[in-house]
């Protein structure tokens, strides 16, 4: 089976929904299903890359970027040239500008969408797009959602279930990428304190005004790490409040240093206030490294799913500074709390939440898709030959559950 995956950029540049699609792409193409990947560029030029040389990446040169959608009319030029190659094209959203694109085009091939977040800050633009998003549902062959919550919560979704598979996020563990000297290094840095790590962009929807607000609260033994790109914007309200000796942003980290701040801290906290925060990749990524989680619980989001309270950490009240500090302390104190949850949070990441079981999981997706459009196709053919539709036959048969997770 031959699929695209649609996407808004593509590592080196990364974000949630980068990371999940190059985690997917590279599993899907060691488990043996050819996936290529077709993506918006930074810059004006279309550039075409071969990583490892085992697929091909296609990034469209792109003309601004307004609303975070990128504005790329060379994307639908170079989908129209090479969709005749694929049997599939898995679109990862919200993205405007795939939608685009196939609404144009037309694709006869099978369509997937991978819902990773409802449009919720670019309301206006929504009113304008909602016809274009209602057809691309309708159009669909399968959506993935990354948790039965969303899918609840989702207007888009609720709706469609019919087409809907439960997909969690998965994460490639990367527990034994730290560098030991880079952790002994942090841990030195802050010695006798308990470590409380936070990775996200400045965005309002992350909360981190409130995680720094927390810190009035915190314990003095406690120091927060603040890292993502833009959070130096906080470093006023840091000062205003007189916690510079509680909270150290540490900007964008790179990437093989990542690792290491995630051994290296006690406690990783996801003090997102918002729905915008669909899952917090982030919180299975300190999982994977045994690290108990401190989020809020989000009405309609999936980051309470990911996070189960009193088991892997502990959910708060969103936009709530006292809380989060509450929930700091206590774990911060208590050794063997903090102790008994990181086991069970690597145990759940285990089960649940490894990108391999993500791949599986939609490589029966797709399988089953297929398995049933070749059903309706034969029924179909019996019906119009006249042949008895219970009779059997040895051409269709069905995927045992063993084969469907290989």
């Amino acid at each position: 089976m031959n699929i695209i995956h649609l996407g808004k950029f593509y590592p080196p540049e990364y974000g949630g929904i980068e990371t999940v699609t190059f985690d997917l792409v590279e599993g899907l193409n060691r488990q043996g299903v050819n996936a290529d990947v077709l993506c918006s560029n930074k810059g004006k030029q279309t550039k075409i890359d071969t990583p490892n040389t085992r697929y091909t990446v296609i990034r469209a040169g792109t003309l601004a970027v307004v609303n975070s959608t990128s504005i790329s009319l060379k994307l639908i030029t170079e989908l129209q040239k090479c969709i005749h190659q694929y049997d599939a094209v898995h679109i990862h959203l919200p993205n405007p500008m795939a939608n685009l694109a196939i609404w144009l085009i037309r694709p006869k091939c099978k369509i997937y969408l991978h819902w990773h977040s409802d449009i919720v800050k670019q309301k206006h633009m929504l009113k304008l797009y909602s016809p274009w998003l209602k057809w691309l549902i309708n159009r669909a062959d399968g959506i993935v959602a990354t948790s039965l919550q969303y899918a609840n919560s989702s207007k888009w979704l609720a709706n469609n279930m019919g087409k809907v598979s439960i997909i969690p996020i998965g994460v490639a563990d990367k527990s034994q990428q730290a560098s030991p000297e880079l952790v002994n290094k942090i841990r030195l840095e802050h010695k006798d304190k308990k470590i409380i790590l936070s990775i996200g962009r400045s965005a309002i929807y992350k909360g981190i005004s409130y995680l720094i607000e927390a810190c009035k609260y915190t314990r003095d033994d406690v120091v927060v790490l603040i890292g993502g790109p833009g959070v130096e914007s906080f470093q006023p309200l840091i000062h205003k409040l007189g916690l510079e000796y509680k909270v150290k942003l540490l900007g964008a980290i790179a990437d093989q240093q990542l690792a290491s701040y995630y051994a290296a801290c006690d406690i990783f906290c996801l003090p997102s206030i918002y729905r915008s925060e669909a899952y917090g990749i982030v919180q299975v990524e300190a999982m994977s490294f045994a690290k108990p989680i401190i989020s809020c619980d989000i009405s309609g989001s999936g980051v309470s799913w990911v996070n189960e309270h009193e088991k892997s950490g502990l959910l708060v009240p969103p936009s709530n500074p006292q809380a989060l500090a509450d929930a700091i302390n206590r774990l911060s104190q208590d050794n063997g709390l903090r102790n008994k949850m990181a086991i069970y949070a690597r145990k759940r990441f285990e089960q649940e939440l490894t990108a391999e079981k993500m791949v599986s999981k939609t490589i029966k997706m797709y399988k089953e898709s297929i398995f049933s459009i070749a059903k309706i196709s034969l029924e179909s053919f019996n019906l119009e030959q006249g042949i008895i539709k219970n009779e059997p036959t040895p051409i269709i048969r069905a995927i045992p559950e063993k084969e469907q997770a290989n």
